[in-house]
Formats: C-alpha cells, sequence, structure tokens
C-alpha cells in the first residue's frame, strides 16, 4: 500500500518523528499486516520495544492503524482505511489468516452486519476467516 507517512501523521495531528515515519514506512511495505515482534525483528536497534509498543498504541487510538489478532493470540497491525477516525475504526472487513505462512490479509470483502441484542454496543467487529493465502497456493 502506497502511503505518505509524513503527510498521514499531519493528517492525524501527531508529530513526524524519525521514529513514527519509520513504523509506518515498514508497515505499508508488505500487503499483509504485521505482528509487533516481527516489526521489532525488522528495525532492528532502530527503535526500542518500549517506544514501538508506545506508537502502535498511538496509531491505533488516532486511526492509523487497526490491530488484528492472530491464531496465535499475537497483535498484528495493518494501516487503516482513509475513513477511520480517532473516534470511530471504520474497517470492520473480513481478515484472512494463512495457516500456512501464518500471515493476515485485509481483504476487500464487508464484514457480515451483526444485530446486537438490546443493551449491547459493538464498537468493533472482527470477521477472520482461516485457510491459504494465494501465495501458498501457488506453491
Amino acid at each position: 500500500m502506497k502511503i505518505d507517512p509524513i503527510h498521514l501523521l499531519k493528517e492525524h495531528d501527531l508529530k513526524h518523528t524519525k521514529q513514527r515515519v519509520r513504523v509506518l514506512e515498514e508497515i505499508a511495505l508488505d500487503t499483509a499486516a504485521i505482528s509487533q515482534p516481527n516489526l521489532e525483528k525488522k528495525l532492528g536497534k532502530e527503535i526500542d520495544r518500549v517506544t514501538l509498543y508506545r506508537i502502535l498504541n498511538t496509531y491505533e487510538e488516532k486511526g492509523i492503524l487497526h490491530r488484528i489478532m492472530d491464531m496465535h493470540g499475537t497483535a498484528n497491525y495493518a494501516i487503516c482505511s482513509s475513513s477511520c477516525t480517532e473516534d470511530h475504526h471504520h474497517d470492520e472487513h473480513v481478515h484472512f489468516n494463512c495457516t500456512n505462512c501464518f500471515k493476515i490479509y485485509c481483504l476487500e470483502v464487508e464484514a457480515p452486519r451483526i444485530k446486537m441484542p438490546e443493551g449491547f454496543i459493538a464498537k468493533t467487529v472482527n470477521s477472520i476467516a482461516y485457510g491459504i493465502c494465494n501465495k501458498c497456493n501457488a506453491i
């Protein structure tokens, strides 16, 4: 996904520090979501664990990233749609978790609508499909 990290940070009223820009650049390199442990490996000593954790939390709060839990319970992060805001994420689409390579992909498929019982308020809906991705299937 092509993004302009500095423009994205300015849109969300965030300073464009070297670390913040670097995290967005790394996340945007792949079409799959990425976990914090994998980000740590890719960034090496550029950004310490605590700073990375804070950046990811800030991005999620501001509507820049959304979090997807993989089948092992690890949080993975993907760039939000442009309609996401600090008040509400609009990334209610289906995610695909490959059971072979374990990558998670955001699919352009709307998540099913769920009618909530009286008194319940859903803040987000997450639908995950499990199977073999197109790259693994081509092997």
